[in-house]
């Protein structure tokens, strides 16, 4: 037996069921774009660690950051003793992310940690205390997120979930444009968002509205240009908290530090994590100044969260990040995919879409070309070819039809092609039905 095989029937004994286990694959190290696994094969990686791992696999600035300063200082809680790493982190992200003339950030242990502490946030500025999310969208799976996030598959048997939450229909241009041009589109949209407020959610208890730019998990679909700018003057009319989850958009995966860049909106809340620690455990909430202090001290924060030696990495990941120009690579490496999924579109008609911001950049397979007969089917045997071919790919959105590149953004362009080459090839095959 393989020591791959051994080590999953080592996990099976002692591992609960509930944790996901997508392949039977292993790894022992890893570099930018490739995994190694305990027998010693490489595997291409274009998932990863799910949009974590865009400076690449173990870089070594973060690894001597971590290094120096668990000799230090691992632990002392930031509530007990204020610390260099944490707080200069919190001035790097300002100025990388802000939020208009002044801005100020919490440190968290997680993307749902972020959003957990966001709601609160918006809650206490506002004193209102109902949120207003979209279907597709996913925010975590702590209790308050899992009542924001769309999948029911993730939710099964785990409720009552957190109260006042109440969702909409996300504006999926591709699934949903009726032939309208986009601009129509977004026009309609917001007439349902305001139509909402008298039927689904009182605007007057409106805390919040959270959306993603680019849908993660619901399957890369990005709100219209339009319909944001008009989300920010709604929130701005009403008195609501706007809040943008960068959690998976974050840190160049979209070729800038923050997808929010790309429309020119600002929220007055954001949050972040996946990428900011080049896999360390760690995220934020980044928000106007005046909108983040409404939390009474006590309300956010935690033991744990702004970890020392998690800060130390960030900061170092961030820096080295800068040094390599992280959103130049990320849009050389989305112009190989964008033309690559476009040429196999051309080839394959059971590619219905071809979608994304940057290199965060996905294709959707449907059944005669259209968008509401979603082809799972195909897309489950796609995955299961490619890791056949020691490469692994991630699916996504609400009927797992969709198939999502998240690659570290530094992987060598020999392996980007070599993976991109696989899946075209596994593709064809398999809607020939070969």
């Amino acid at each position: 037996m393989k020591k791959s095989e051994l080590l999953i029937e080592r996990r099976k004994k002692v591992v609960a069921n509930g944790i996901s286990m997508f392949y039977n694959s292993t790894v022992e190290t890893a570099k930018d774009g490739v995994l190694y696994n305990v027998d010693g094969e490489e595997v291409i990686d274009f998932v990863g660690g799910i949009g974590v791992i865009n400076s690449g696999h173990c870089p070594q600035p973060v690894i001597d950051a971590i290094v120096e300063q668990s000799q230090k200082l691992i632990h002392s809680c930031f509530q007990i003793a204020t610390y260099e790493p944490y707080v200069a982190l919190a001035e790097k992200l300002t100025e990388l992310l802000p939020h208009g003339d002044n801005t100020k950030v919490m440190i968290t242990g997680s993307g749902a940690e972020s959003v957990e502490n966001a709601i609160k946030i918006a809650r206490q500025a506002t004193k209102r205390r109902s949120v207003l999310c979209f279907t597709g969208a996913f925010h975590g799976r702590t209790n308050m997120t899992m009542a924001l996030t769309s999948k029911i598959a993730y939710k099964k048997g785990c409720g009552p979930f957190a109260p006042e939450i109440y969702r909409i229909q996300y504006p999926n241009y591709y699934r949903y444009g009726d032939g309208l041009t986009p601009d129509q589109f977004a026009d309609r949209e917001i007439a349902r968002l305001r139509e909402a407020m008298l039927n689904v959610v009182n605007e007057e208890n409106l805390a919040a509205i959270i959306i993603e730019l680019v849908q993660g998990e619901g399957g890369f679909y990005v709100a219209p240009q339009r319909y944001v700018e008009e989300l920010r003057a709604l929130c701005d009319e009403k008195g609501i908290c706007l809040i943008f989850d960068e959690v998976q958009t974050g840190f160049g995966r979209t070729g800038k530090w923050g997808a929010y860049q790309h429309y020119g909106v600002t929220p007055d809340l954001s949050t972040w994590a996946k990428s900011m620690g080049a896999g360390m455990p760690i995220g934020c909430v980044i928000g106007k100044a005046h909108v983040m202090d409404m939390a009474a001290p006590g309300t956010i924060g935690g033991t744990y969260p702004g970890n020392p030696v998690a800060c130390a990495a960030a900061l170092a990941n961030i820096k080295y990040m800068e040094e390599i120009d992280i959103n130049a690579i990320s849009n050389q490496v989305a112009e190989v995919c964008w033309n690559r999924f476009n040429e196999m579109k051309r080839k394959c008609s059971a590619i219905g879409d071809v979608r994304g911001i940057g290199a965060m950049i996905a294709f959707e397979l449907v059944h005669d070309h259209n968008p509401r007969k979603p082809n799972a089917e195909l897309t489950e045997k796609l995955i299961r070819a490619c890791y056949e071919r020691n490469l692994i790919i991630l699916k996504a959105g609400t009927h797992s039809n969709i198939i999502r590149i998240l690659s570290p953004l530094t992987i060598s362009m020999e392996k980007l092609n070599k993976g991109l080459d696989i899946i075209e090839e596994e593709l064809l095959r398999l809607s020939a039905g070969r």
